[in-house]
């Protein structure tokens, strides 16, 4: 069955945060998906949005999305695209979709001019890593990721 990706559109919020809801429990990080439908649909949507999304569809069947958002590179002095994240249902697998999913993203890149793509991935999800490899990407060994969120937030963010 062949897939249709489609950029999302705002009657697809549900089937967005239903997907997203999947890939956190793939991940095991149930505990931290706290976003909603209207916040998900403000942000893709919104006066300002800020990210974009694709949706692969099976016939009517969400099977899965790919969301990405621009960054910059002040090496480059290019923007980029960033994919915060790419999921297929587990019975959809092995079909191509994500890869699919993948060339239409890095098409977005191309035609957009950006310097690169990139993303993350958890240390423990090998086949992943073996996918993006499989696709040329180079897992980086040297970086990691920084986060600040909540109390420690609001602390550093204070006057």
């Amino acid at each position: 069955m062949p897939l249709r990706i489609e950029p999302a559109q705002p009657r697809d919020s549900a089937v967005l945060l239903s997907l997203i809801a999947a890939l956190a429990h793939y991940e095991q990080l149930t505990h931290l998906v706290v976003g909603t439908e209207a916040q998900l649909r403000e942000e893709l949507f919104g006066a300002r949005p800020v990210i974009e999304a694709v949706v692969g569809w099976e016939d009517e069947r969400p099977v899965g999305f790919a969301l990405y958002f621009h960054n910059f590179s002040t090496f480059l002095a290019r923007r980029g695209l960033y994919l915060e994240d790419l999921f297929v249902v587990p019975e959809a697998r092995g079909r191509g979709y994500g890869k699919a999913l993948m060339r239409h993203v890095a098409r977005v890149a191309v035609e957009r001019q950006c310097g690169r793509f990139e993303w993350a991935v958890l240390d423990w999800n090998q086949p992943a890593i073996d996918f993006y490899r499989s696709l040329g990407a180079e897992v980086l060994p040297d970086w990691r990721i920084c986060r600040v969120t909540g109390a420690a937030l609001a602390a550093l963010g204070a006057a």
